[in-house]
């Protein structure tokens, strides 16, 4: 029986010929990723073990992001915390406030994780990085305080799904539809535990921005990690990053096999798949965009780990360019790193969105975990392009989120309730 991609990589990082599912195997980690929340807890069990030395601080990233800047006292003391330890042990990738950004999109684009390698990170939304052709997953901050001491961690071979979307896409439809789209077929429970292999021709034709968001949102099926296939986008885009610019390291690719077994496969024609959206109070409650009833909103935040790449605010951009954001709506621009911010500015994104009426923001998890910049009161209604609307989520128990697409999210800020591009 042949092996998917999840157990090829797998079965390589502990030195067998192949590996099934449900079986349970110690790995070398490439890399072991926190933020600062994460990361606290796991430098307490270190302590707490008397651990004074990590495996190797060049195979530690801390990313300070979650709510930082510093929202409060408390946060600070984390902060302070986590930029202790990485001072102490002299951590290689430590990206301070200004110099970093969102964890998920700064990892990737500079170059920390790369193709065929295993990484694991205290947040569930690791995952992203397995746009990449690597496997990311997300674990507990004692597995990351397991990793930092020992360098290796266990895991349980997961099963695989394979989804394969084919066809044209309509105008302002991206990889977050065909994500929410998934969901809505799937179910937040429909791939438990399984690696998600994602292929097929339409990703010819989408930036890589695209794969982040739908491997990102891996998570929210169940998953534990998503993955794409390696072709010549990735492999411009590894190459482009200033760490494979400045060190040239190796990289292994992984591909499937012909008879690999898949405990899941769907095929996707998203030809006639509308821009999605997802209703309170979960990622697969998700209806076109066409049958949102007229409601009103209170605020937008385009951006975050989920869908804030340079991509994503060019189309957010596209629609807000020379309009204005309804009187009575809020809406926060979170580019998903200071990179992508740097280029926001420089190309004059951002002032589109000021000229808009939007806050053009640092780069922070902020109001999609309901931690600050833009926590929702009592019953207010927020577009977000972000990936989760739990009920509680972004703030008050009462209100309300509904996820879009960055288009979709720009066109219902001018609109000041939930509604299409097309409509503009």
């Amino acid at each position: 029986m042949g092996q998917t991609i999840a157990e090829k990589i797998i079965a390589d990082h502990a030195g067998l010929p192949t590996v099934v599912p449900g079986q349970i195997v110690n790995v070398p980690v490439d890399m072991a990723m926190a933020n600062e929340l994460s990361a606290a807890l796991s430098i307490k069990e270190l302590n707490s073990w008397g651990v004074d030395k990590v495996f190797d601080p060049r195979k530690i990233c801390l990313v300070p992001d979650h709510f930082t800047p510093n929202k409060d006292l408390n946060a600070a003391a984390i902060a302070t915390t986590v930029r202790a330890f990485a001072q102490k042990h002299d951590v290689r990738w430590y990206f301070e406030v200004g110099r970093g950004g969102i964890e998920h999109a700064v990892l990737p684009e500079e170059g920390v994780i790369l193709p065929g390698q295993i990484m694991v990170g205290g947040d569930s939304h690791t995952c992203t990085a397995g746009a990449l052709n690597c496997l990311a997953t997300g674990v507990g901050s004692t597995d990351i305080a397991c990793a930092w001491a020992t360098g290796e961690v266990w895991l349980k071979v997961p099963t695989s799904a394979a989804l394969e979307y084919t066809g044209k896409l309509r105008p302002h439809v991206y990889g977050k539809d065909l994500i929410l789209y998934t969901l809505g077929d799937l179910g937040t429970p429909g791939a438990t535990y399984m690696s998600i292999e994602y292929f097929g021709d339409v990703f010819d034709n989408l930036p890589l921005a695209d794969r982040f968001t739908m491997a990102n949102m891996a998570i929210e099926a169940g998953g534990k990690c998503g993955i794409f296939r390696f072709d010549e986008k990735t492999k411009d885009f590894v190459e482009a990053t200033p760490r494979f610019i400045a060190e040239r390291p190796a990289y292994h690719t992984f591909a499937p096999d012909a008879d690999a077994a898949y405990a899941v496969s769907r095929k996707y024609d998203v030809t006639h798949i509308e821009p999605q959206v997802a209703c309170p109070f979960s990622p697969d409650n998700v209806k076109p965009v066409s049958e949102i009833e007229d409601i009103k909103i209170d605020q937008v935040v385009i951006g975050c780990c989920t869908n804030g790449r340079l991509e994503d605010l060019q189309r957010a951009a596209e629609i807000l360019r020379g309009r204005q954001v309804e009187k009575h709506v809020r809406a926060i621009i979170i580019p998903g790193s200071q990179r992508i911010a740097r280029i926001a500015h420089e190309t004059g994104l951002s002032n589109i969105f000021i000229d808009a009426g939007c806050v053009f923001s640092t780069s922070t998890c902020g109001p999609c975990i309901g931690g600050h910049m833009g926590v929702l009161d009592a019953d207010e209604v927020c577009v977000s392009t972000t990936n989760r609307n739990f009920r509680g989520r972004m703030g008050h128990l009462t209100s309300e989120v509904y996820l879009a697409n960055t288009a979709v999210a720009a066109a219902s800020a001018i609109m000041g309730r939930i509604g299409s591009p097309d409509e503009l």
